[in-house]
């Protein structure tokens, strides 16, 4: 597993000149070294390598309006597809995405997706963005502290630095911490609890950060965000709910 070579593959030609300079630091080449190592030990890694950069393939830098910060991708086998909280089709909606599709159909009167696939947001400029970007099976956060936390930290200052005009929404002290990393002079910050079941009643649900970023973005003249995800027509349409 060669992350360097999936990263040129997948990057568009704007991330991949912007990052390009990071594949040779020696946070990176240490990460890709325990990667291969992982893969020799015959473990279990998600999403599959060539999905671990989805956020940058679907949210090219100079269309990014709005990041999402999450922190490992799922762990489970099939559910992880490289944007932070999105599974991929066919997939129960999890917990805390649930909770996201609850408070955005109290902020904005949009109805629950059939899915949990976001990708149509990815598509439109919002940057899904796990902090760590593999996981192994069934152990959460297995990958952190490996270097991906040093490569995702350049990314959100790169944004700062690079963009205008966009909103970062932190949910959970997690996300929260990389504030730091963000001019706030130019960009909008939203803080909120993480909407896990754990704390989505403190403060995450009626937050309405999906109104105000585009109310925030339609001031600078950008295009609001449709946070409608089309239904995906498949034997089995209904909304599944993972318990937790």
């Amino acid at each position: 597993m060669n992350i360097t070579d999936q990263a040129k593959i997948q990057l568009s030609p704007n991330w991949l000149e912007a990052l390009k300079g990071e594949f040779s630091k020696p946070y990176w080449l240490a990460l890709s070294q325990y990667l291969q190592q992982q893969e020799q030990c015959a473990k279990t890694i998600y999403p599959p390598s060539e999905q671990f950069f989805s956020a940058f393939n679907h949210t090219d830098l100079e269309k990014v309006r709005v990041v999402i910060i999450g922190q490992d991708p799922y762990h489970g086998l099939d559910q992880a597809n490289g944007l932070c909280f999105s599974v991929t089709p066919g997939n129960k909606i999890p917990p805390s995405l649930r909770n996201i599709f609850s408070e955005i159909e109290s902020d904005l009167h949009i109805s629950a997706a059939n899915h949990g696939c976001l990708k149509t947001w990815a598509e439109q400029g919002v940057f899904l963005l796990n902090t760590v970007l593999s996981v192994e099976d069934s152990d959460p956060g297995a990958h952190a502290g490996q270097g991906w936390e040093s490569f995702t930290d350049m990314v959100i200052a790169l944004i700062s630095r690079e963009c205008e005009s966009v909103v970062f929404m932190l949910w959970g002290s997690h996300a929260q911490k990389k504030a730091a990393l963000i001019d706030g002079s130019r960009h909008q910050v939203l803080c909120a609890p993480h909407p896990s079941p754990l704390s989505a009643y403190r403060g995450f649900f009626g937050c309405r950060h999906f109104s105000l970023a585009n109310s925030y973005l339609q001031s600078k003249s950008r295009q609001p965000v449709d946070w409608r995800l089309p239904p995906i027509m498949d034997d089995h349409p209904q909304i599944t709910f993972e318990l937790g």
